[in-house]
């Protein structure tokens, strides 16, 4: 089965070289791709260096719009979204992912954070299914409906998705895995500005499906 990880980044020129250099050299992963979302850093230039291939977007148009070019412009049986802002990934946490779908014994697993920082762990404790450490069969994909509007609330819509579908979900641990929190990117009160609009992207998200 081919596999291939999928990369959203907007602005990630700190961290989008490790996690594509960590994806490259996990020798069951196929395809790198990285789709920068109208980036205006070195995200692109920066991912290209480290081996992926690169799909660049002209405007920001969210986080699942993002993906779901990632997903149109790859053959992949099995496919692997990563967060662009991870640190401390290595090629095991990418194949524990991938295994239990290669296997069978699920068509999704979702990455939780373990052992790694506090706020970033708690934050998963909190909310597990808000990660964006995923791998899960194409197929499952096909049919999922808002992808491309869904911008942060994208997440909402893969657990919606697989529950409505009865989709075998498994969690694996990335041990000492964390990311790169917001208000580290960009500074306490950007961070904060940036948080907020994240959490209330995932608000309207919700909003607009009960409808």
């Amino acid at each position: 089965m081919k596999v291939a990880v999928i990369i959203p980044a907007y602005n990630e020129e700190r961290t989008i070289g490790d996690v594509v250099r960590v994806s490259t050299a996990t020798s069951i992963v196929d395809e790198v791709i990285v789709v920068s979302d109208g980036s205006t850093d070195l995200t692109a230039s920066v991912a290209r260096e480290h081996g992926a291939r690169v799909i660049e977007l002209q405007e920001n148009r969210g986080k699942g719009a993002a993906m779901k070019v990632g997903i149109d412009n790859c053959s992949a049986d099995i496919i692997v979204f990563l967060d662009a802002d991870l640190l401390g990934l290595e090629p095991r946490h990418i194949e524990a992912m991938v295994r239990p779908v290669v296997s069978g014994e699920a068509e999704m697993t979702v990455g939780i954070f373990g052992h790694g920082r506090f706020m970033t762990d708690l934050g998963q404790i909190v909310a597990p299914y808000l990660s964006g450490q995923r791998a899960v069969e194409k197929d499952v994909l096909e049919d999922l409906p808002d992808l491309e509007v869904a911008r942060f609330g994208v997440e909402i819509a893969l657990n919606r998705h697989v529950r409505t579908c009865s989709i075998k979900v498994k969690e694996v641990t990335l041990d000492k895995v964390t990311h790169l929190m917001k208000e580290e990117k960009l500074g306490f009160w950007r961070g904060l500005r940036a948080r907020l609009k994240m959490y209330w992207e995932i608000i309207k998200y919700l909003q607009k499906r009960r409808m």
